[in-house]
């Protein structure tokens, strides 16, 4: 992805750009229904997972919202189409998932299959320190990507256009994938790019045990569950290493 390099007067008038869609984003969700508008259900959201936030993370995320709302009227991003929708079964479950992450401290993130941003785009706003690389084979959601990385200003984000086993990148401490493929599949595409002691994250809604049971011996796996607010569904992540770099003393671990 090429950096554009702006001068001071262009980085303010991008500033005040930035700041008038964040409040338009803030806006427009509040216009989607419900008695409670999108900032004040975003910081409810951020108090139930237990999230610190800066109120640029804050605007970012309710804009991030936005930009996926509006994309997806043209480009298909995702089959959800209400941003109230769009909210939970999309932002909420991606914030559930930082903390874990967090505990893991990654400086390198590879997001796999990263369609929309999720979650990609979510946890480089969540950790902003983080290098985060977002890969998909869809051309029109690369450029969405892309857009709204430069949109959200952040500059270590990165798109990667492409099947993912062609992809040529340093090795990654963490890979991440939402909807992206089977646990077997993920971890053969994607083996090359992983660093020695990263894990996978793949983002599932039930533990799925036949995956899990299919998995290599070599790969050891850890089932947590998400804890996603006001979602009836259930939802989990899969934490895989290499069996050299255990985080379980459990080969498999079910719900």
């Amino acid at each position: 992805m090429q950096r554009l390099h702006a001068s001071p007067a262009q980085d303010h008038a991008l500033t005040v750009r930035g700041q008038a869609k964040d409040i338009n984003a803030a806006r427009g969700l509040q216009r989607s229904g419900g008695s409670t508008n999108a900032s004040e259900r975003l910081d409810q959201l951020l108090l139930r997972l237990q999230l610190p936030a800066t109120s640029t993370q804050r605007a970012q995320l309710l804009a991030y919202l936005d930009l996926l709302e509006r994309w997806n009227r043209v480009y298909n991003l995702t089959a959800v189409r209400q941003p109230q929708q769009m909210f939970t079964l999309h932002l909420a479950d991606c914030l559930a998932l930082v903390p874990i992450l967090a505990a893991r401290a990654p400086q390198r993130l590879l997001d796999v299959g990263s369609g929309g941003g999720l979650p990609g785009l979510v946890l480089a706003i969540m950790r902003p320190e983080m290098v985060v690389v977002l890969n998909d084979a869809v051309q029109k959601k690369c450029a969405f990507m892309q857009q709204a990385a430069a949109e959200l200003r952040l500059p270590r984000v990165h798109v990667a256009h492409g099947r993912v086993e062609r992809l040529a990148q340093a090795p990654f401490d963490c890979i991440t994938s939402r909807a992206f493929s089977d646990l077997g599949t993920l971890i053969q595409l994607t083996q090359p790019l992983l660093a020695e002691g990263g894990c996978w994250a793949a983002m599932k809604g039930h533990p799925p045990q036949a995956e899990l049971t299919a998995l290599p011996t070599e790969i050891d796996a850890h089932v947590e569950t998400l804890n996603v607010p006001d979602l009836d569904a259930q939802r989990c992540v899969v934490l895989m290493l290499r069996r050299s770099n255990s985080i379980t003393s459990d080969a498999v671990q079910g719900p």
